[in-house]
């Protein structure tokens, strides 16, 4: 069983997995690779001047890996459930357990109406501002959430809203992640 499992692998759901991983939990990503971001060119992206959305997942995906997070690479989710201690993820191959659950899957509800989340009047996924479901302790972030705000940066965004829910529920305390130059020399080595 591991700490948290994120379904689907765009920048939403890698966005979570940095946070989480990072962090102390032990995270996987589900990515079958049908993020829209294949289709996009990044020239409104805080911090990113112009990319290809192809080159921009890779580089995020190379972030996620350099933290440990188990990426799951072109496996795709068939269902999932609730279990005794949490949640169940179910692959054409394996199952797979965790205490927390992260819905990362674009415009694709299904797996959120699967566990029984409740849907707004837009027939999306209705969330908190913590990106947490009505279903405990399961979050649903991008294109999930939102009718027409289909942005990069928003879904990232509301992935790391959930990652830090889900480390404020473990820590028992507010947590931010906020890193300093210390921290970046003490992981990278200091900057010449």
């Amino acid at each position: 069983m591991t700490d948290v499992l994120v379904v689907g692998g765009g920048p939403a759901g890698l966005s979570s997995a940095l946070f989480t991983q990072k962090n102390g939990l032990e995270t996987t990503v589900f990515d079958a690779d049908g993020t829209w971001m294949h289709k996009a060119h990044l020239f409104n992206y805080l911090g990113v001047g112009s990319q290809d959305g192809s080159a921009f997942m890779e580089t995020a995906r190379t972030q996620v890996d350099s933290f440990g997070v188990d990426r799951k690479q072109d496996t795709k989710v068939t269902d999932v459930g609730q279990t005794d201690g949490g949640f169940e993820v179910t692959t054409e191959d394996d199952t797979h357990e965790a205490t927390y659950l992260v819905l990362a899957t674009g415009a694709d509800r299904d797996l959120a109406e699967t566990l029984g989340c409740d849907m707004t009047d837009e027939d999306v996924v209705d969330v908190d501002v913590t990106m947490e479901t009505s279903v405990d302790d399961a979050y649903a972030t991008g294109g999930m959430v939102r009718a027409e705000e289909w942005q990069a940066v928003i879904s990232a965004g509301d992935g790391a809203a959930a990652a830090l829910n889900i480390l404020t529920k473990e820590k028992g305390e507010h947590f931010h992640d906020f890193d300093t130059p210390a921290d970046a020399d003490a992981l990278f080595g200091p900057e010449e």
